[in-house]
């Protein structure tokens, strides 16, 4: 990213490896920036961790590095950001690559696309 913003969380979902290490720094899980980066952990790997087996957490735990604790955190972290998304509490914005003149478009695409996301998350089993 260009100027180092934390990524939105209305998005987590479309978030690069990029903008998941700024989250991480965002919630004093830097030290494990570059091994996520490292193992390809994007916004589609985060949302998917809801979905894991005890053996898939392990697995993730034993490659990162993780201590349980900061695992404990980062699951937490994703919920609060998952819950606030089903809220609808998270403000859209503008990303940064979106020219000012499709301010208004994206507004009103990303808030229909919170409302598809809302059904889907809560069709999931």
């Amino acid at each position: 990213m260009n100027n180092e913003r934390p990524p939105e969380p209305l998005d987590f979902f479309i978030w690069t490896v990029e903008d998941v290490g700024l989250w991480l720094e965002e919630i004093n899980l830097g030290s494990y920036r570059q091994i996520f980066k490292e193992n390809g952990v994007n916004g589609e790997y985060l949302e998917g961790m809801s979905m894991f087996t005890t053996e898939q957490i392990l697995r993730f735990i034993r490659r990162c590095h993780m201590k349980w604790g900061d695992f404990i955190t980062l699951c937490k972290e994703l919920r609060r950001i998952k819950v606030a998304c089903l809220k609808g509490e998270q403000k859209v914005r503008r990303p940064w690559w979106a020219p000012s003149c499709l301010s208004v478009v994206f507004v009103k695409a990303a808030k229909r696309n919170r409302q598809c996301r809302v059904v889907s998350l809560k069709l999931e089993p």
